[in-house]
């Protein structure tokens, strides 16, 4: 018995015990990670201002005046596009969530509720979101009725094509500066 403990339990025992040691360790430093990250960001918002002003001292200490003034009104029209942008892609989001709570109460699907805030929360992902979004929510309403699955995929589709191909470039296009064009 104990020869067979050490010839076959023990060294598959080890590879558990390593295994399940090293999925610890990776959640630990994943728990520090996501720790320290929302402490440095609360730091950063709270002293935005301050920073902002150093930041621009130090470019204007470093370049000539005229590469300074450059080089600030760049990351004003910078910070002025990347804040229309994600304010416009949230808005688009709503407005996704809204229109799928309308139309999932009006056709009957199982949780509307529910499925409208996966869709509208996934629609902020760029290109993927939306499948991310349809997929678990498809799979929800298969679990109830397979014909409403169907019924729910074509919508889906039909959405983001509308949302993709006219909703969300009038949004951004406007937010951001942009004609929907481009």
């Amino acid at each position: 018995t104990m020869a067979w403990l050490r010839s076959e339990v023990l060294p598959q025992l080890t590879g558990v015990v390593t295994s399940v040691s090293a999925v610890v360790m990776a959640l630990f430093a994943l728990c520090k990670d996501i720790i320290v990250a929302v402490i440095v960001s609360v730091y950063l918002l709270a002293r935005k201002d301050i920073l902002a002003a150093q930041s621009k001292k130090i470019v204007y200490s470093l370049f000539p005046t005229r590469v300074a003034d450059l080089l600030v009104e760049e990351s004003r029209s910078a910070y002025r596009i990347m804040s229309g942008f994600i304010n416009g892609t949230l808005v688009d989001s709503l407005l996704v969530g809204v229109l799928c709570l309308i139309c999932f109460t009006f056709f009957r699907f199982p949780y509307p509720m529910l499925l409208a805030v996966i869709i509208g929360v996934t629609n902020v992902i760029p290109f993927f979101g939306p499948f991310i979004g349809a997929i678990p929510c498809g799979l929800l309403i298969l679990l109830v009725s397979p014909t409403q699955c169907l019924y729910f995929v074509i919508f889906i589709f039909v959405l983001q094509q509308i949302d993709g191909n006219i909703l969300h470039p009038k949004i951004l296009g406007s937010s951001v500066g942009l004609a929907s064009f481009w």
